[in-house]
C-alpha cells in the first residue's frame, strides 16, 4: 500500500487519487476548504495551509508528500521534506512562484525567451518600456494564472499608472510574441534521474483561460523541447510531473513558463496515452519505474468552464469521455474536461467541432 499525502485537495489531486486505485494508494488532502472535491477518495484534513498541527497530521498518514498547485508557500513545502519526502522540490516551486527567478532561470539555461525587465516602481516600467517596446505584457511576479494579474499595455497611455493599477507589487515587462501558436510539453523525472516526454501539445485559450489542448505526435519541435525540459529538471533536481509553455515561432520556441505540478494541458493523457501524467507523477514520486508515454490515439481535451453542458448530447458524440470534478459550477471556474478521441485526424477534428458546438462555458 501507498500513502500518499497531497497538499490541496481540488480536481488535480482528485484525478491523481483516481491514478492511485490501481497502485492500493490511500491519499490524505490538506485542504481548508469544506468542499474540496478531492476528499471523496480520501481523508480530509480540513485546515490552513500554514497550520502545524495539520502538517503533523499530514505526515503522519504520508509515505510521501506531493502538491496540486503552486500557491503555496515554499518553505511549508521545506519544513515537509524535513520529516517525510516530499515532492517536487521547494526550490522548484519557489522558482515558478516568482516569474522573474524562473525567467533568470530559463535565461542561465541557455533556453530563449521574450524580453523580460523587472519592475518594482512606475520608473521601472517606464525604463522597461523604452528598452523593450509597445505592445508588451505587464504580470504581477507572484500569483497570476488562467491571465490574472495582467495587463496589456499597447499604447504610451496604458502605461502612466499601470504599476498602481496592478497593486504596486513586484511585476514583469513582458515583450509582445507574434507567436505562430502555443505549446506545452509535460515531462516528468524520477528519483533516480528517469525522465519521461509525451508528446507536444498545441493549446488554444480563450479569455486567458486553456480551451482545448490537442497532442502532436511528430512535430518537429518535440526534440528541441524535451531538451529544454531536461536542463530545466535537471538543474532543479526535479521529481514529479512539471508542464513547459512555449510560444512557437517559426522553428524555435520561446519558453513562457512552467507549472510544477501535473497539468491542464496533460489530462488527454488519462484516455490518450501509455501512462497518464497523474499515474507517471505517483510512480514518480513513490521511487518506482515509469511508465511509458506514447500516445495510444488521435485525442484532444476541451475544458469545461463555468457550465456544464448538456451530459447526453456530449455523450452522443462517438468517442467522448466525460469528467467531472464535482465542483459547484460558477462564471471562470474549471468543473470538468472532455477528452475527444478519434481514430484519425480528420476524425477527431469534426468531433472536437461537434462537442465545441454544445458547450456552454462561462469564462466570467
Amino acid at each position: 500500500m501507498m500513502r500518499i499525502g497531497v497538499v490541496g485537495g481540488g480536481q488535480l489531486g482528485r484525478m491523481m487519487a483516481e491514478a492511485g486505485a490501481g497502485f492500493d494508494a490511500r491519499f490524505t488532502f490538506l485542504d481548508p476548504s469544506d468542499s474540496a472535491c478531492a476528499a471523496l477518495h480520501g481523508r480530509h484534513i480540513q485546515a490552513g495551509w500554514e497550520d502545524q498541527a495539520a502538517h503533523e497530521s499530514l505526515i503522519a498518514n504520508s509515505d510521501v508528500v506531493t502538491f496540486e498547485f503552486e500557491n503555496i508557500a515554499a518553505e511549508a513545502v521545506t519544513r515537509l521534506a524535513e520529516q517525510c519526502p516530499a515532492f517536487p522540490p521547494a526550490k522548484a516551486l519557489a522558482t515558478a512562484q516568482d516569474r522573474w527567478a524562473e525567467k533568470s532561470l530559463f535565461r542561465s539555461l541557455g533556453i530563449p525567451l521574450p524580453q523580460v525587465a523587472r519592475v518594482d516602481s512606475q520608473a521601472d516600467l517606464d525604463a522597461a518600456v523604452a528598452e523593450i517596446g509597445l505592445p508588451a505584457v505587464l504580470k504581477t511576479r507572484t500569483l497570476g494564472y488562467d491571465g490574472k494579474g495582467q495587463k496589456v499595455l499597447r499604447e504610451a497611455t496604458d502605461v502612466a499608472g499601470a504599476f498602481a493599477a496592478l497593486g504596486k507589487a513586484p511585476l514583469v515587462l513582458e515583450g509582445f510574441v507574434d507567436f505562430d501558436h502555443e505549446v506545452s510539453v509535460i515531462a516528468v523525472r524520477g528519483r533516480s534521474g528517469e525522465v519521461r516526454v509525451w508528446p507536444l501539445v498545441r493549446n488554444e485559450h480563450r479569455q486567458g483561460m486553456l480551451h482545448c489542448s490537442i497532442p502532436q505526435p511528430g512535430h518537429p519541435l518535440q526534440a528541441l523541447a524535451e531538451d529544454y525540459a531536461h536542463r530545466v529538471l535537471a538543474e532543479l533536481d526535479y521529481v514529479g510531473v512539471m508542464a513547459f509553455e512555449f510560444f512557437v515561432t517559426g522553428d524555435a520556441l520561446l519558453a513562457n513558463e512552467i507549472a510544477p505540478r501535473v497539468h491542464n494541458s496533460g489530462h488527454w493523457t488519462i484516455e490518450g496515452a501509455e501512462t497518464s501524467q497523474f499515474e507517471n507523477h505517483l510512480r514518480a514520486i513513490a521511487d518506482l519505474p515509469l511508465g511509458a508515454v506514447a500516445p495510444l490515439v488521435p485525442c484532444a481535451m476541451l475544458n469545461v468552464i463555468g457550465a456544464f453542458p448538456d451530459r447526453r448530447a456530449v455523450l452522443e458524440v462517438p468517442g467522448t469521455r466525460w469528467h467531472d470534478y464535482g465542483k459547484a459550477p460558477r462564471p471562470g471556474r474549471k468543473i470538468g474536461h472532455i477528452t475527444v478521441l478519434a481514430s484519425s485526424e480528420e476524425q477527431l477534428s469534426e468531433r472536437i467541432a461537434a462537442v465545441e458546438s454544445l458547450l456552454v462555458n462561462d469564462l466570467g
